[in-house]
């Protein structure tokens, strides 16, 4: 049998940080979980079209820190960003609490796996071919600077009787290295003849690199700034 461990709990607390910083007695414990469980969910599914990987959660006393890690985002800020604005008196009803909103825009969204997974979901419930899509993704991922990716699909591939899995690698992934900066990413696409399971890896490079690669990082920061947005 195969032990197959998700590579972002993996890494977390070793190369990666937590998605929601805060502590709390254990009486709230449960209460405060849920409450991020929300949150996330709220965001995810109003702005779809966001391209919205990742969301962090911090918490102090008296407010709630929500950071948005999106590829678009414009939709969530709106004009003159009063869609922020709505967001957060939204959320602040949700769960009771004040809420700080930060959005933060992703530089480079085609090596981000949970996107290369929706994009390939989305593929698939408008009826493309299933391999056609993940050869284009394994394609625009490679070219976009990853060093590897791994996708795989599961489920009623092509409107088929029978359930079965499709896998396509490219590049390396080293998903015992914990120095490798390995992103995963899954979406369940729901088609008409049911839901087919989305499984993306992708190597984004090591850890260590990140401090050396920084001035090319800021020559291209200059062309296209990274940009970020608080309320």
């Amino acid at each position: 049998m195969g032990q197959k461990v998700n590579p972002v709990g993996f890494r977390t607390g070793i190369m990666l940080d937590w998605k929601s910083r805060w502590y709390a007695p254990k009486k709230e414990f449960a209460d405060l979980l849920l409450e991020d469980k929300k949150l996330r969910d709220y965001v995810t599914k109003k702005y779809k079209f966001a391209g919205i990987p990742k969301v962090e959660i911090e918490r102090t006393r008296d407010e709630v820190k929500v950071v948005l890690h999106a590829a678009r985002p414009g939709v969530i800020i709106g004009r003159k960003g009063q869609q922020v604005e709505q967001l957060q008196d939204e959320l602040q009803n949700l769960i009771g609490r004040r809420i700080n909103i930060k959005i933060e825009e992703i530089g480079r969204p085609e090596i981000q796996a949970h996107l290369v997974a929706e994009d390939i979901a989305e593929q698939l419930i408008k009826r493309a071919p299933f391999r056609r899509a993940i050869k284009r993704a394994l394609e625009q991922t490679m070219e976009a600077g990853a060093k590897g990716i791994k996708i795989q699909l599961a489920g009623r591939l092509g409107g088929a009787e029978m359930a079965r899995r499709e896998k396509q690698i490219a590049g390396s992934i080293p998903l015992s290295t914990l120095r490798a900066k390995i992103d995963y990413g899954f979406v369940e696409a729901k088609t008409a003849q049911g839901h087919i399971g989305v499984q993306v890896w992708v190597n984004q490079g090591e850890y260590e690199d990140q401090a050396d690669g920084a001035d090319a990082q800021e020559g291209q920061a200059s062309k296209k700034p990274k940009r970020s947005y608080k309320r």
